[in-house]
């Protein structure tokens, strides 16, 4: 009989077993939420504070300081780079407008692409037209890194063409390795949707934004025959203006296909 009894004792221990579990399982979920709800308020307090200011802001400085120290990293001239030299200003090619790349003439434009990123990355550059060689077609080169271990992301694109656009601008500091030691603030759209074709014959399309967006834009204007300082304000164009006049002194060309 006693055998018996405790046998009962323990099938009622096991039945209570998963009650258990379920009961300590759901007051874990029920602390979790707790906590959870404390630290959400916690936080928002200290958002609120005018000290989280101090923590946040130098993290979005870094970000923007890495960007500008790419887009401001020194350029310089190469010269001749696999059989190309990048034109400067006033060279006639910078202010026509290009044409389009044919479909018969797409593994050359390849062939011409290759050379432009390898005089790209000799010249620090991060992008680069087909006018800035003095070839006057639409087609664009560039790398977001500027380095040539990053190849991954190089971009070839023949016959661009901007979709659709961003309302709002950002302005940011641009140089151009045809205007060599200029710089100046330039309004950009903050995102574009684009169109091009690739050296196979393949329509492209995506959607850049921020630093890749720029990249763009300024590399379009060049087919257009639209250059960075065209978009410079006022003042900071009268500021490079000496720079300009030495250029235009140095040009070896005839004076006459001089286009400001």
């Amino acid at each position: 009989m006693m055998t018996t009894e405790r046998g009962g004792e323990g099938e009622r221990e096991r039945e209570r077993g998963p009650r258990k579990v379920m009961a300590f399982g759901l007051l874990r979920r029920l602390l979790s939420v707790v906590l959870l709800l404390d630290g959400m308020r916690v936080l928002r307090g200290f958002l609120a504070s005018p000290g989280s200011r101090s923590v946040f802001l130098p993290l979005r400085r870094v970000v923007l300081s890495s960007q500008v120290a790419t887009m401001e990293k020194e350029e310089i001239d190469p010269g001749v780079i696999a059989g190309l030299e990048i034109v400067k200003y006033p060279h006639p090619s910078l202010r026509a407008r290009s044409e389009e790349v044919a479909e018969a003439d797409f593994g050359d434009a390849e062939k011409i692409a290759r050379r432009m990123l390898a005089l790209m990355y000799e010249a620090n550059g991060v992008g680069l037209a087909a006018p800035q060689v003095g070839v006057n077609k639409r087609l664009m080169v560039f790398n977001p890194e500027g380095k040539k271990e990053k190849w991954l992301d190089e971009v070839i694109l023949l016959n661009p063409k901007i979709v659709d656009a961003s309302a709002g601008t950002d302005v940011g500091t641009e140089g151009c390795l045809s205007f060599p030691g200029m710089s100046g603030d330039v309004a950009r759209r903050k995102w574009i949707k684009v169109e091009a074709t690739s050296t196979k014959g393949k329509t492209i399309r995506k959607k850049y934004q921020g630093w890749v967006a720029r990249i763009f834009q300024h590399e379009y204007d060049h087919l257009d025959g639209t250059v960075y300082i065209d978009h410079l304000p006022d003042h900071q164009r009268k500021d490079i203006q000496p720079a300009l006049d030495d250029l235009i002194n140095a040009f070896a060309g005839p004076k006459d296909d001089i286009a400001l």
